[in-house]
């Protein structure tokens, strides 16, 4: 396992599904698991300080509300932790959550992503992994080069259809 995916509750699944989609897409092995901060403490403790010894290089943690999963984490292991806010239906819109997670105290850093968007803590779990990986870091040039092909594909049919620029 090289990536452990975590998240507060069940309810937080569809939006953590994204991570492991991308991850899959890298060929990336992962765990996924709910490990709530504040209703299972004791197993959040446990997996971690634990996770880097059964393998998993970084940590990709999603919560929402009061969001106290990913610090509490990053608190614990000696792992890179990435938090992914989650707008749930007791967030703020998931600014609370979004300012729980990223604003953590020097010593304890948790890299954090848009709200909802685990899809880029993925990407961002495969690029920390690619910089020892030659394997990953090639799939993350061809995912970076489709991305910009795509754009310009977009592109090139928006000004094909388009009426001509007025001068």
């Amino acid at each position: 396992m090289k990536v452990g995916i975590i998240m507060g509750s069940k309810s937080d699944l569809p939006i953590m599904q994204a991570a492991a989609d991308i991850l899959k897409q890298f060929d990336i092995t992962f765990e996924i698991d709910i490990v709530s901060a504040h209703r299972t403490p004791q197993k959040m403790f446990e997996y971690a300080t634990t996770a880097h010894t059964k393998g998993i290089q970084i940590i990709i943690a999603g919560a929402g509300g009061a969001a106290h999963l990913p610090g509490m984490i990053a608190a614990l292991t000696p792992l890179p932790v990435i938090g992914v806010p989650i707008k749930s239906s007791n967030s703020i819109d998931g600014w609370d959550s979004l300012l729980s997670i990223v604003q953590m105290p020097n010593g304890v850093p948790v890299a954090t992503v848009a709200v909802n968007a685990s899809q880029n803590a993925g990407i961002l779990a495969a690029q920390i992994l690619g910089s020892s990986d030659k394997t990953i870091l090639e799939k993350i040039i061809v995912f970076k080069n489709e991305l910009k092909q795509n754009v310009e594909k977009a592109s090139e049919d928006l000004r094909s259809t388009s009426p001509k620029k007025y001068l």
